[in-house]
């Protein structure tokens, strides 16, 4: 569970980032979910843009992808934009205040 302060701190590094992954009129597939699960293990941080193509909400897509890979945090979800973070044990990429 972060802190507001760490997910202040992780919303601001993500503002710099572009978004990496893209959700059209398929919504969360199992392979939406491997390529999110992917880019989690590789930058712990992820930048998610829905497209208005897709039929559900940012927030519903947000929190299917949360219920499917477990660890992950919902940081920010700002109108068709989605910010996720999930903590590598192994190779620490951020370090949280």
């Amino acid at each position: 569970m972060l802190t507001s302060k760490q997910r202040a701190y992780l919303r601001g590094l993500a503002n710099t980032e572009d978004a990496i992954i893209q959700i059209g009129k398929e919504n969360v597939t199992d392979g939406t979910v491997s390529l999110v699960d992917e880019a989690l293990k590789a930058r712990e941080l992820v930048k998610i843009r829905v497209l208005k193509t897709a039929s559900d909400d940012a927030k519903d897509i947000a929190q299917t992808l949360v219920a499917r890979l477990p660890g992950t945090e919902i940081i920010h979800v700002l109108g068709r934009v989605i910010v996720l973070f999930r903590f590598n044990v192994e190779k620490p990429q951020i370090i949280l205040p």
